[in-house]
C-alpha cells in the first residue's frame, strides 16, 4: 500500500484542521493506521492510531480530547480530526500502516509503510 497525506496548513491557535491519508491498492482494510509527527529539531513522536476496522483507537496524552482518528475503508482513507489546536502542535504530520488486524500502536518501528507528510502550523 502507498500513502499520500494532504490537509495541512497554516491556522489560528483554537482552530480545526481534517488531516487526510489515501492509500492505494486493494489490502487497506487488512492495515492498522497511525498519524505521528515531528516537529523542528524534534524526534518523530506518535499521535493516534486505529485499528483494521476503526473498532480500536489509541492516542498520545498530549492529543487527547481534542484529536479524533477515523477511517473510511470503502474510500481507503484515514483521517485526523484536529481540535483546539495549540502552537505545540506545529510540525509534519505523517500517516503510517501496520499490516495486520491486530490493536492499533504507537511506536514508529511497527509500521510497514509511510506517506510522505503534510505541514501543520499552529499561530498563536
Amino acid at each position: 500500500v502507498q500513502l499520500q497525506a494532504s490537509g495541512g496548513g497554516l491556522v489560528q491557535a483554537g482552530d480545526s484542521l481534517r488531516l487526510s491519508c489515501a492509500a492505494s491498492g486493494r489490502t487497506f482494510s487488512r492495515y492498522a493506521m497511525g498519524w505521528f509527527r515531528q516537529a523542528r529539531g524534534q524526534e518523530r513522536e506518535f499521535v493516534a492510531a486505529t485499528s483494521w476496522n476503526g473498532g480500536d483507537t489509541y492516542y498520545a496524552d498530549s492529543v487527547k480530547g481534542r484529536f479524533t482518528i477515523s477511517r473510511d475503508n470503502a474510500k481507503n482513507t484515514v483521517y485526523l480530526q484536529m481540535n483546539m489546536l495549540k502552537p505545540e502542535d506545529t510540525a509534519v504530520y505523517y500517516c503510517a500502516a501496520d499490516y495486520g488486524l491486530g490493536y492499533p500502536k504507537s511506536h514508529d518501528y511497527e509500521y510497514d509503510r509511510w506517506g510522505q507528510g503534510t505541514l501543520v502550523t499552529v499561530s498563536s
